[in-house]
């Protein structure tokens, strides 16, 4: 990775956890491009670091997300929204990435929610199969996808979660539900996360109480250069203006999920080490 402009101190590199994953493989599913980065990018590039093998599923192209950088002669948004994706997957450390082809339902309530090929349309059992196949096929150990409120309640999301939770049940491996803790950036000094102005335009609520989340993971100085370089990637839909550097640490430092599934007990994840505020030894 690329020298960190974030402080040493940014976060504590010196406390963080380095379990050795090599043999291990995580399978990641997401409904959009940039949802990989923003919700999972430290995550992701931990894994990898640590030796993991990263397959990275990602449902739509998000095909209804405008973009606000000219595109090339005959290039469409989903072209243009997949190129970034694999710059962001590249960044990330992702070993391997799977685009599922369903279409971007659009907001809650709209006309793109019709389409045939809608991912919140989609058959999630049958959905849950492919992802379910991939990840046998790679022998994952751990399945990510959204939580129950799918984040922040995107028909999209909602339906990842449900394609997610289906799949971690027919392999029988350690489900882990992506979301955020939205009383921690209630109060978070670094401004707002982008979570927030997806909500609003959504017109739907966002993540989950404090008391809800059993595992947050964290990173260093370095995971967070590459989280925002992954974030950034995505420049049809996002600005650097979009994610300051100042208050970038408070905001995006952390990522929370819920486990489920499995075997019980703590899994992959777990071994990046539990940052979150009610974390027990």
């Amino acid at each position: 990775m690329n020298p960190s402009p974030f402080p040493a101190s940014a976060l504590p590199a010196s406390t963080l956890p380095a379990p050795d994953l090599r043999g291990l493989t995580v399978v990641a599913l997401h409904a959009h491009p940039d949802d990989e980065s923003i919700f999972t990018g430290i995550t992701l590039r931990r894994l990898a670091d640590a030796g993991a093998r990263t397959v990275l599923v990602m449902a739509t192209a998000g095909e209804l997300g405008e973009s606000r950088v000219p595109l090339r002669p005959g290039e469409t948004v989903a072209q243009r929204r997949v190129r970034e994706l694999e710059r962001s997957a590249e960044l990330l450390g992702v070993s391997r990435l799977v685009l599922l082809g369903r279409r971007d339902s659009g907001a809650p309530g709209g006309p793109a929610g019709a389409h045939r090929r809608a991912l919140a349309l989609g058959d999630p059992l049958q959905l849950a199969r492919r992802v379910a196949e991939i990840a046998d096929a790679e022998g994952a150990c751990a399945l990510l996808h959204d939580d129950e409120h799918g984040v922040y309640g995107h028909p999209d999301h909602r339906a990842a979660f449900r394609i997610g939770a289906a799949a971690t049940d027919l392999l029988g491996v350690t489900g882990y539900g992506v979301t955020v803790d939205r009383e921690y950036l209630h109060l978070s000094e670094g401004g707002p996360h982008l979570v927030h102005g997806a909500a609003q335009w959504a017109a739907v609520p966002y993540g989950r109480a404090t008391c809800e989340i059993a595992l947050a993971v964290t990173g260093d100085a370095r995971h967070l250069a590459c989280k925002r370089a992954a974030i950034t990637a995505h420049a049809s839909q996002l600005d650097e203006a979009d994610v300051p550097l100042e208050g970038f640490a408070d905001t995006y430092g952390y990522e929370w999920f819920r486990r489920h599934g499995g075997p019980g007990g703590p899994g992959v994840l777990d071994a990046l080490g539990n940052a979150h505020l009610f974390a027990t030894a």
